[in-house]
């Protein structure tokens, strides 16, 4: 089974942190992913791409489940997440297939 981590931003969802934390565990199971953890950071978090490549290479997970493209930054999804893992948004409902860089 593919696994997977969940991805939100504390200053993003506020006070809908645990139903955002429940929709990427709902996200998982439908898309069949394993959730191996939630990584939460907030606007004051250095460095969140490169802190959440090191997490997705540490659990050597498949993809990241997102509960929307607001807890990106311009609200995009980074091309150095994308190269690294598929990215699941929970609503709308979309995957972004990983595109790995061939050297």
């Amino acid at each position: 089974m593919p696994s997977a981590v969940g991805f939100l931003r504390s200053d993003v969802s506020g006070m809908n942190q645990p139903r955002d934390e429940l929709r990427i565990l709902a996200a998982a199971r439908r898309t069949g992913y394993d959730l191996r953890k939630t990584i939460v950071f907030s606007s004051r978090t250095d460095e969140p791409m490169r802190r959440l490549r090191v997490a997705i290479d540490r659990l050597g997970v498949d993809a990241v489940i997102v509960p929307s493209t607001e807890h990106f930054d311009n609200r995009v999804i980074p091309g150095e997440l994308l190269e690294v893992a598929a990215v699941i948004t929970v609503s709308p409902g979309n995957t972004w297939a990983q595109t790995r860089r061939i050297h």
